[in-house]
């Protein structure tokens, strides 16, 4: 019995020494962020701004401003229209690749979507009643100006698990798109709903290896060219389509009285929407910079750009770009692209997240008291 239990000793000390010496592993690496997708939502969101701020432009009011500054201001606006929003969308498919029917999905669906819709939806409706004495009906039913997006973004989240057991989902979402300018109405602006579906659901079918294609030197090039052929097409079709074609939000029957013809404007629009986002993500800086880290915050600067707007609206902006152009083009475009800046800015939008994600930020706000004093939850 001596000897056994002089062995069984050493293995109890043996075992207890590789116990003590054998290394602690190295903790999970946390996933680093894409700044290729951190630039282009960024890039993507600073060119809504732009976008809205050239409504303050003389091509939104027809009685000021000369006909040549309408053309030109028509001609920017109908080239930024024709891809940026398509792009926006894009991107927005291949982020929600992931969404399931599950509790937890659906119930964040509702505190990061529904719920800022709520609130920005009726503090924008508020704000323009106050200060610009706009009366509204429908308030939550027909989204205003910027809200359409979150409406789409609840409705297109909820179709991805049926959409991604589809084997031909882009042909499928593109003849919802045609045929939706025939149907549609403005209920939770359903008719942008449906319009821009092809491109959400092109989203969902991107991967890795398709993204790592534009990122190339050559893709860069053939990117330029062909956001530079656009640009050209876009000045010799401007006064060939009205602007309400760019927002795939009204019927066919108020644009074109000719529904085959309004079909096919429909497709030139989706295709020239394609060509052109693929052309901005090959042009899409790859590397890491300072305009990276401002990425995280493209949803607070979405949702709070347009009381700014809307402000200088109702304080006469649009009267004085009439009278000053072309430096008012020149100047709302610089001012939009440092709002968009600002309000993605770390100090800024960390503060302003409070209404973007109210329920996100009570949660982390009580995770933080409970750490300082576990006693006080």
């Amino acid at each position: 019995m001596g000897p056994s239990c002089t062995r069984y000793r050493r293995a109890v000390h043996d075992a207890g020494a590789q116990t003590q010496t054998r290394p602690t592993p190295p903790p999970a690496a946390t996933k680093q962020r894409d700044p290729w997708f951190d630039n282009a939502k960024m890039l993507l969101v600073v060119l809504v701004v732009v976008g809205h701020a050239w409504t303050l432009l003389p091509l939104f009011d027809g009685d000021a401003g000369s006909d040549t500054a309408r053309f030109y201001d028509g001609w920017v606006y109908h080239f930024l229209y024709a891809w940026h929003i398509p792009a926006f969308v894009v991107v927005t498919g291949y982020l929600s690749r992931s969404f399931t029917w599950t509790r937890a999905r659906i119930w964040s669906l509702v505190t990061t979507v529904a719920v800022p819709y709520v609130i920005f939806e009726g503090l924008l409706v508020w704000f323009r009643h106050e200060f610009g004495g706009v009366e509204f009906e429908r308030i939550w039913a027909n989204p205003h100006w910027p809200m359409w997006y979150l409406s789409a973004l609840f409705f297109w989240r909820l179709s991805v698990p049926l959409f991604q057991r589809l084997p031909a989902k882009v042909v499928v979402a593109t003849a919802i798109s045609l045929a939706a300018g025939l149907f549609a109405t403005d209920v939770l602006d359903n008719a942008r709903i449906l319009g821009l579906l092809p491109f959400f659901v092109l989203g969902l079918k991107m991967h890795e290896g398709h993204w790592n294609l534009l990122r190339t030197r050559r893709a860069r090039w053939y990117g330029v060219a062909v956001l530079l052929l656009m640009a050209v097409a876009a000045r010799w079709a401007g006064g060939l389509l009205e602007t309400e074609w760019f927002y795939y939000r009204t019927r066919y029957d108020a644009l074109d009285p000719d529904n085959v013809r309004a079909l096919v404007i429909r497709m030139s629009m989706l295709l020239s929407g394609l060509v052109g986002a693929f052309a901005f993500f090959a042009v899409v800086p790859r590397t890491r910079t300072w305009f990276s880290a401002l990425g995280g915050a493209t949803l607070v600067v979405y949702l709070y750009h347009g009381f700014v707007v809307l402000g200088a609206e109702f304080l006469g902006y649009k009267g004085w770009a009439a009278d000053h152009w072309p430096l008012s083009l020149l100047l709302t475009t610089v001012v939009a692209v440092g709002l968009a800046v600002l309000l993605a800015w770390r100090p800024v939008s960390s503060r302003l997240n409070v209404l973007v994600d109210p329920v996100g930020s009570w949660q982390r706000a009580r995770r933080r008291r409970r750490d300082r004093d576990p006693s006080s939850v």
